[in-house]
């Protein structure tokens, strides 16, 4: 009987040795698992990648037009409305001009009478004084051959000795004060007035269109015409109303084509390049984009409110009129672009002594993996070498623990 129960007890022992076994093991294991660390994890993908510069702008006319009061008066008529469509040549705005009209006939009194003073100054007199001197010197010329004549005549008698040296002498006075007598009245004819006399007649004709012309500049402006077809946008005066010297009476754009001028922070001006795409939205129409490529780059930075700037301009097809002048727009603009290219996210990349890395998991380790890199975004970053398509990387610690090459992890 003791022997029988020796060998039950045996029996007994052995499994329970296997399971206490068992569960050690397993209590191991499970140990074993809990040293990883749970992470985060993203998959290299392919995909197309975009960087982009993104900030504000502001609509611009491309062809505008101001009109401004050219002198202080009153609104005589305003013969359009705000928003209004106008043809090229349409009578816009008229103001009163009776003060301009009287002031544009007193100068073209002025411009007449220094035309004519000019004219007889270069013809050397008025028309009266011309004749009188022409008349002079007809005279002139038959005293002088009068005198040449009876010079003659005496000198052949006094050869003759039929004439006395005292006449003859009297007769080549006589000559040469008939031949300076003519002289002086051909210097009336061509130089009657000096250089400096005819200088000043001059300035005064000349003053006297510069008068004239800004007097019709006057009138003309005093009537407002649409120089092209377009639209009035912006209409400050009313009819009646009085405006001073250099108002804005109105304002007319061609708004089929806008310009939008956008204002890039400085670090990012460098990345700019004349063609690169840009995408713009307004808040005021949801959903709606409008695409263009920027026709120009900055040349310089200035600054505008708290920021370094460089402002760029693109041109816009506007042909619903939606943009309109003056307005604030969001402005994308795509400094790069590659079409299926390897991508991971921004944050899985990490820098060791300048170099590029990721941490790639394998099985349930992080392996490194030096990796080269190209286009990067906001949340991505282009891999052109290193790393395939489906490759796992992790991107960061759920725990908060340090991770590395080798680390332990867990899902």
């Amino acid at each position: 009987m003791p022997l029988n129960g020796n060998s039950s007890a045996r029996r007994w022992v052995i499994p329970a040795l296997a399971i206490l076994a068992a569960v050690i093991v397993l209590a191991a294991f499970i140990s074993r698992r809990d040293d990883g660390v749970r992470v985060r994890t993203a998959v290299a993908e392919m995909s197309d990648i975009r960087s982009v510069v993104s900030t504000n702008g502001k609509i611009e006319p491309v062809v505008n037009f101001e009109a401004h009061a050219p002198v202080a008066t009153s609104v005589q008529r305003v013969l359009v409305r705000e928003g209004e469509h106008v043809k090229k040549g349409q009578l816009l705005v008229m103001l009163d001009d009776a003060d301009a009209r009287a002031q544009a006939a007193r100068a073209q009194a002025q411009l007449t009478g220094a035309q004519a003073d000019l004219s007889a100054s270069q013809r050397g007199g008025n028309q009266e004084e011309v004749l009188n001197v022409e008349a002079q010197m007809v005279k002139a010329r038959t005293d002088r051959d009068l005198a040449k004549r009876n010079l003659d005549t005496l000198k052949k008698l006094e050869q003759q000795g039929a004439a006395s040296a005292g006449e003859v002498l009297e007769a080549e006075n006589s000559l040469a004060r008939a031949d300076a007598q003519l002289k002086f009245l051909q210097q009336k004819q061509t130089k009657r007035y000096s250089s400096s006399e005819l200088d000043r007649v001059k300035a005064q004709r000349a003053e006297a269109q510069a008068t004239y012309e800004a007097a019709q500049d006057v009138l003309s402006k005093s009537n407002v015409r649409a120089p092209f077809d377009g639209i009035v946008y912006s209409l400050p005066v009313k009819q009646g109303g009085f405006v001073a010297a250099g108002d804005l009476l109105l304002q007319l754009a061609d708004l089929r084509q806008v310009l939008v001028r956008a204002f890039v922070d400085e670090p990012d001006v460098g990345r700019l390049a004349p063609g690169d795409p840009i995408e713009i939205t307004w808040d005021a129409v949801p959903g709606r984009v409008w695409h263009a490529k920027l026709t120009a780059v900055p040349s310089t930075v200035k600054l505008r409110g708290s920021r370094n700037v460089g402002e760029t301009t693109s041109i816009v097809d506007n042909a619903d009129l939606k943009l309109l002048p003056n307005v604030n727009v969001g402005v994308t603009i795509v400094a790069s672009e590659h079409p299926k290219a390897l991508v991971v996210p921004r944050e899985a990349i990490r820098m060791d002594d300048a170099k590029s890395y990721v941490l790639q998991v394998v099985g349930r380790t992080l392996k490194r993996r030096e990796v080269e890199t190209s286009l990067s975004n906001l949340t991505q970053v282009e891999i052109t070498r290193g790393l395939s398509a489906k490759d796992v990387v992790a991107t960061s610690s759920l725990s908060g623990k340090p991770i590395g090459d080798g680390t332990q992890v867990k899902f």
